[in-house]
């Protein structure tokens, strides 16, 4: 006699975005696992030809409203190179500072709110504050840290509009970054101890041979800049990403995927790549906290990406504190360029991990093509890659055991479904 068992979860919480999970077990095998994300592409792409380059980071921030600074840098990145700007000094400084902000106000909402419920067996933040609400307001005041930080730079903490390319268009007054000081003093030490209180979860056995790829940089933990890095020792400049990088369509997706061109296979972006690969560019305070958790180098449970997230945060404040204390508001806010006929392309780090934009532009000053890449579309290969190797020491279990525990992987990458356009409703067929 067959048996089938069909495991649904309508709506995954705790993740922006929808699709859908389906499994499908022959004789106690896995046959099938899809992750199927069904909503209609956005098509900011083709949103953006024939539109005025100095368009392009405005439009980009709103791709998503989590990580808008990402899009933004990218852009301006790629669209510098294209142009053949170089942003250097004080301007530099300020882009990385823009991006602390990001990166603060996104780690912090995944680990305290999206993804501690899951290690102390609650259903929502909601539930988890009424046993903890000092660490809950400890995750809730460190966001609001790095919305305020967007707000000074941005010009506002959801969606900014204050980034051009060039620069900005604006340059914040010194006590206006001044006194975010003693609010960053205390988040830096606050942020320390969210990541010691994280360490100490229990985490489940899961140990993957991942290809990590992050942006890397020799003189420091990289965000904006630098050459694209892998684990197998490939090192290559962010115009060559197409050519070592394949998005493909799927069938049971309207996001596309990405593998590598040389072999195939999927690879990790994220916070646990950036940790692999560029652990010994952290700041002192971050590199201290690395090595007093213990975590392993390289680590390669997905899980413990809630503690590598913790270490950038600490890191984001870090910096933030160098910038902050330094600011001396000078020069003009933006480089002046010509427009002219060309193709430039970037690779930032994301919250969530390599964001890609590639744009081409003509003498006037229109955007002719553009490519962008979003990190969770390249891992949408590798969570199903690793619900497909975590589920054989599941399958005793019941269904809804199952179900939870494919969402708590899934929620281990912060996925920014939207983004990559979206999840998840997860059926199960145990067949006979």
């Amino acid at each position: 006699m067959s048996e089938e068992r069909t495991i649904r979860v309508e709506a995954l919480t705790r993740v922006e975005g929808e699709g859908a999970l389906h499994i499908r077990l022959h004789n106690g095998n896995i046959e099938d696992v899809r992750l199927s994300i069904y909503e209609p592409p956005r098509l900011f792409e083709a949103l953006l030809r024939g539109r005025a380059l100095e368009d392009v980071p405005d439009i980009t921030a709103r791709i998503c409203g989590i990580c808008p600074v990402a899009y933004q840098m990218s852009s301006v990145h790629a669209l510098e190179a294209a142009l053949g700007v170089q942003v250097m000094g004080d301007l530099r400084a300020l882009r990385r500072l823009l991006y602390c902000g990001e990166w603060i106000e996104s780690h912090a909402l995944h680990v305290h709110m999206l993804h501690v419920p899951d290690f102390l067996g609650y259903e929502s933040a909601l539930a988890l504050a009424k046993d903890h609400p000092d660490e809950v307001n400890r995750g809730l005041r460190l966001k609001k840290h790095g919305n305020q930080l967007l707000d000074v730079l941005g010009g506002r903490a959801v969606h900014p509009i204050n980034v051009a390319v060039g620069g900005f268009y604006r340059l914040p007054r010194k006590e206006e970054l001044t006194r975010l000081i003693p609010d960053f003093e205390w988040g830096l030490q606050a942020a320390i101890d969210a990541a010691r209180w994280v360490a100490g979860f229990d985490f489940p056995r899961f140990d993957e041979a991942y290809d990590f790829v992050a942006v890397s940089h020799p003189d420091e933990y990289a965000m904006c800049e630098g050459p694209i890095r892998t684990s197998d020792g490939m090192v290559i400049d962010a115009d060559q990403f197409e050519k070592h990088f394949r998005e493909q369509q799927v069938p049971h997706s309207t996001a596309l995927q990405a593998v590598r061109v040389d072999t195939g296979q999927t690879y990790l972006l994220g916070p646990l790549s950036r940790m692999n690969l560029n652990r010994e560019q952290l700041l002192p305070a971050a590199r201290r906290l690395a090595d007093d958790l213990n975590l392993e180098h390289p680590c390669r449970n997905i899980f413990k990406s809630i503690i590598a997230r913790s270490i950038e945060i600490v890191q984001a404040y870090e910096e933030a504190l160098t910038i902050l204390r330094d600011y001396r508001p000078a020069g003009v806010p933006r480089i002046k360029y010509e427009y002219r006929q060309g193709e430039g392309a970037a690779a930032t780090e994301a919250p969530r991990g390599l964001l890609y934009h590639r744009y081409g532009v003509d003498a006037q000053g229109l955007v002719t093509e553009a490519n962008i890449v979003p990190p969770t579309s390249q891992n949408q290969s590798q969570i199903e890659s690793d619900l497909r190797n975590y589920l054989p020491a599941l399958l005793n279990r019941s269904d809804d055991e199952v179900a939870g525990a494919c969402e708590r992987l899934v929620r281990s990458y912060d996925p920014c479904i939207s983004c990559a356009t979206h999840f998840l409703k997860v059926s199960m067929d145990r067949g006979s």
